[in-house]
């Protein structure tokens, strides 16, 4: 819009529902105010329904969770028991009106928790905040569920590449940009721009196979990607500078 001298005066946008990926109270100031709408967060997963989970309401204090649908519990992620309102855990649905895939007790790995006391809205579906991060190791990238596991099942078994990669989840603007590091093998290794070519093309259509997403794939040197005694580092998450 702006590109194209398109002002927010110029259109008649009211109200604006954003999910599938986490975004910050900056995030939003920023929408609201570029677009001249009113941004509202909307929660779902994949597994239960997509969009729908839960939605906030014009007091913005919380997601109300249609509670006709999922039933929400927050649980000790160690234990698995239950915690009281307004203590932190792992969000867990009962989805009670699906026929196709009922799910009980669904771990989300999502942390959060249900905010105690009532809407003023005067809405009585329980509330819980948006989710604070995860319990596990996965990362959302532009809305999709990726684990480090997954890149490594396409890798396995492929010729050419050795079972050593990185991937790299940096932030450009507003979008995330996922790159993957590959090592090649002994065999593989050559100077030779067409193979190189076949090789990464290879690697990068089976990745978004697999993933649901493009990535940018990074062929490199036998041997260059830093070994570690314990625990592999296969991800550096530059959004958060968190690596695992």
């Amino acid at each position: 819009m702006e590109q194209n001298g398109i002002s927010k005066e110029d259109i008649s946008l009211k109200a604006g529902f954003f999910g599938a990926e986490p975004w910050t109270e900056s995030m939003r100031k920023e929408i609201e105010q570029r677009l001249g709408l009113k941004a509202y967060d909307i929660y779902g997963l994949s597994e239960v329904i997509g969009p729908g989970v839960a939605y906030e309401c014009e007091c913005q204090h919380g997601l109300h969770v249609n509670e006709d649908h999922f039933y929400l519990e927050i649980i000790n992620p160690e234990t698995g028991e239950p915690v009281p309102d307004g203590v932190e855990g792992e969000i867990v649905f009962t989805c009670m009106t699906k026929e196709a895939l009922p799910l009980i007790r669904y771990r989300t790995r999502d942390v959060g928790m249900r905010i105690p006391g009532e809407c003023e809205c005067g809405r009585s579906f329980v509330r819980m905040v948006k989710p604070a991060g995860r319990t596990d190791d996965m990362l959302i990238i532009r809305g999709v569920n990726v684990f480090p596991s997954q890149i490594e099942s396409v890798l396995v078994d492929m010729d050419g590449i050795a079972p050593f990669f990185q991937m790299i989840v940096e932030r450009e603007g507003n979008l995330d940009k996922l790159t993957v590091l590959v090592e090649l093998n002994e065999d593989a290794f050559t100077d030779e721009v067409r193979k190189l070519e076949a090789i990464s093309k290879r690697v990068t259509d089976a990745i978004h196979s697999v993933l649901g997403i493009s990535a940018k794939v990074k062929l490199v040197e036998p041997k260059s990607i830093e070994r570690f005694e314990g625990k592999a580092k296969r991800v550096i998450d530059k959004r958060t500078q968190v690596n695992f």
